[in-house]
């Protein structure tokens, strides 16, 4: 039974391989993964996580990841991520995120993103015109 870390880093390299089907037996049958990245944020079980999964991949020429550092605690880890991901396109993504992940009985049974950039919406907006007024109240000094 591999405990959380070994599972998420093999995850990661499922998913950088395109290998579908290795990823998903890793997963829990009802597991839960939260993403902002894929057009269900929040897909519940392996035939929701799979559509996601299939969506991402067909968009994605290379995915990349580079775990930079992890924290286990029993059946849970927190890992530090840099994400290195080359669209079709090719366009390239690079940002950091955090994974919370939950395993029981060597699955994962829940797995959730935390990206490192801002908010989007409202306030996105009120963030930006904060900004902008810092700077000008900066500059005007």
């Amino acid at each position: 039974m591999s405990d959380p870390e070994t599972l998420l880093r093999d995850l990661l390299a499922a998913f950088e391989a395109k290998d579908i089907e290795r990823g998903l037996s890793m997963l829990a049958n009802d597991a839960v993964v939260v993403d902002p990245h894929y057009p269900q944020p929040e897909m519940r079980g392996r035939a929701a996580i799979m559509r996601g999964i299939k969506w991402a991949l067909g968009a994605l020429e290379k995915p990349g990841f580079k775990m930079r550092r992890s924290w286990t605690n029993g059946d849970s880890v927190v890992a530090e991520v840099e994400t290195h991901h080359v669209i079709r396109g090719p366009i390239r993504q690079n940002f950091g995120q955090v994974f919370v992940v939950e395993t029981h009985n060597g699955k994962i049974t829940h797995l959730r993103s935390y990206p490192s950039y801002g908010p989007h919406g409202p306030g996105a907006i009120i963030l930006s015109l904060t900004r902008v007024v810092w700077r000008l109240r900066g500059r005007l000094r």
